[in-house]
């Protein structure tokens, strides 16, 4: 599908053909050969549109002659995500500036853009092709940062269920949380050097402008730091998962042992009447009383394991 957006009246204003200074968006459903006749027709080199839409394509930036492409990735909900899938997916977005118009193109329609389209971004007019690339990093970013404390809030109510259960569910989830961070680490790493890249080489033609300069600073540190508790998150989930294996390792090795000092135990009196049971000549075998004093003396022997393994500390 492709639409055209364009600022009237300082509100978002969707029109039904392209204007010198519009925001033409491209995302899902797209028709069969929709994207060749764009291409055809706006002069973009199709390879710029065709790798937009692949979900495993890396940061970076291209120039054709007066047409530039900005591949940045960014967070989506995985909504369709079975149980033990991530949470997050990360996909590229498209960013392609030509002399008339700014074209952003993505595989998921569920994105930052989305919100530029409602009008929810303050101060935002694809006329200023530069600061709209500036506000949808800046945006994107944004998004990484909410991300993250979303898992790590999850993370954090995971990690009380675990106290008091051992269920895969929980550590489903908790790997279902570390994909995620995987997704984030790699992605948000590869936008790092893409804009440090962009910053050094001026992609966007702002050095002498002083308020898109600074605004890029900032996303450059945003962007560091949602790396920076990527990492961090990545960590502590990899230590707590590393701690429960080792809780539920120990945990069976403790029932284990019980059960054999149990087993010990039972087979005191097991051996005792295994041998009042053989037909041979054995003490108190004519006496009235050798039933009882056979299992007071398999109880006692029993009662004097079971303090011997308590003063061990076994039990």
């Amino acid at each position: 599908m492709i639409e055209y957006f364009k600022i009237s009246n300082r509100k978002v204003e969707k029109i039904d053909a392209p204007e010198s200074g519009c925001w033409i968006n491209i995302h899902p459903p797209i028709a069969a050969g929709e994207i060749e006749a764009f291409a055809a027709t706006h002069q973009i080199e199709l390879d710029f549109l065709q790798d937009s839409l692949d979900i495993d394509e890396r940061s970076r930036y291209e120039r054709e002659e007066d047409v530039r492409l900005i591949l940045v990735n960014a967070p989506t909900l995985n909504n369709s995500a079975p149980e033990n899938e991530s949470l997050y997916l990360t996909v590229p977005i498209g960013i392609i500036s030509t002399p008339d118009n700014i074209v952003t193109i993505s595989s998921h329609e569920r994105t930052v853009l989305k919100r530029f389209k409602k009008g929810k971004v303050k101060n935002f007019n694809p006329v200023n092709q530069q600061k709209f690339v500036l506000q949808i990093f800046e945006q994107i970013v944004q998004d990484y940062l909410v991300c993250l404390k979303n898992l790590n809030k999850k993370r954090n109510e995971v990690e009380k269920e675990l106290y008091d259960s051992s269920r895969n569910k929980e550590l489903r989830n908790l790997l279902s949380i570390e994909k995620s961070l995987v997704y984030f680490v790699n992605s948000l790493s590869a936008n790092d050097l893409l804009k440090l890249k962009m910053k050094r080489t001026d992609f966007l033609g702002i050095r002498n402008d002083e308020e898109l300069t600074d605004l890029f600073e900032d996303i450059i540190i945003d962007n560091s730091q949602a790396l920076d508790m990527s990492n961090v998150y990545t960590n502590i989930l990899n230590g707590t998962m590393e701690a429960y294996a080792s809780i539920i390792s120990n945990n069976l090795n403790m029932v284990i042992q019980r059960l054999t000092l149990v087993t010990i135990i039972l087979m005191v009196p097991t051996l005792v009447a295994s041998l009042y049971g053989m037909n041979v000549p054995l003490p108190f075998k004519n006496s009235e009383y050798s039933f009882y004093f056979i299992v007071i003396f398999s109880l006692v022997i029993s009662a004097l394991l079971a303090g011997f393994f308590r003063r061990k500390r076994l039990f």
